[in-house]
């Protein structure tokens, strides 16, 4: 699945160009040092934190995009820093009900990745 197809499916706002770039899974975090340190490349990263620092983070981790939750919005420094490198995407739903919506697509059947 790719950031475009996640984005329609689960009606995410994009607050960038359609992205074509597959996604391999779902990181969850808000410690950007933490981030910066575990973020899988080709992840879709969530969080809560929409500044320009969180668009450095996933350029550096080489993330597939960020998806901001709980309603938030990425300030315009961070769509700016954005552009032409990393998809933003927006969901109004809690980190845990993103996280498992967008795990429910990677998932073959939609089962979650680690059983019962």
């Amino acid at each position: 699945m790719n950031v475009h197809e996640m984005g329609e499916k689960l009606s995410l706002k994009m607050h960038s160009p359609e992205d074509d770039r597959a996604i391999k899974g779902v990181f969850c975090c808000d410690m950007l040092s933490v981030a910066m340190a575990k973020a899988p490349a080709d992840y879709a990263w969530i969080t809560v934190i929409g500044n320009s620092n969180t668009v450095a983070v996933a350029t550096l981790t080489d993330v597939a995009c960020v998806v901001l939750a709980e309603g938030y919005d990425f300030d315009e420094a961070a769509v700016k820093a954005a552009a032409g490198k990393v998809a933003l995407l927006k969901s109004k739903h809690p980190v845990y009900e993103t996280a498992i919506s967008i795990g429910s697509l990677l998932q073959p059947g939609g089962q979650l990745p680690f059983g019962n």
